[in-house]
């Protein structure tokens, strides 16, 4: 399995998780774990997807979801879980 770490940060704003999992859908990367919370305004997701069925390399992905985060007013990261792993090991 190729797991992905996808974090999506910015105001809060209607249709940002269904633009996400529609792109992801759309891209054959199922959603293993999601948890996502809103503070004062400010959304707030984390998702672990398996990306090993993906039609698209990480960085075609990760270009187009920071592309729709644009859009949304997100800023959107999807990495390797093993990267984000390394870097954000205390």
């Amino acid at each position: 399995m190729d797991k992905t770490v996808i974090t999506v940060v910015g105001k809060d704003n209607v249709g940002i998780i269904a633009k996400v999992c529609t792109y992801l859908a759309n891209n054959h990367v199922n959603i293993l774990d999601i948890s996502q919370t809103i503070t004062g305004g400010f959304f707030n997701m984390m998702m672990v997807v398996d990306s090993s069925e993906a039609t698209k390399d990480i960085t075609i992905f990760s270009e187009e979801l920071k592309q729709i985060g644009e859009e949304l007013g997100v800023v959107i990261q999807a990495q390797n879980e093993k990267i984000f792993n390394v870097m954000h090991r205390i």
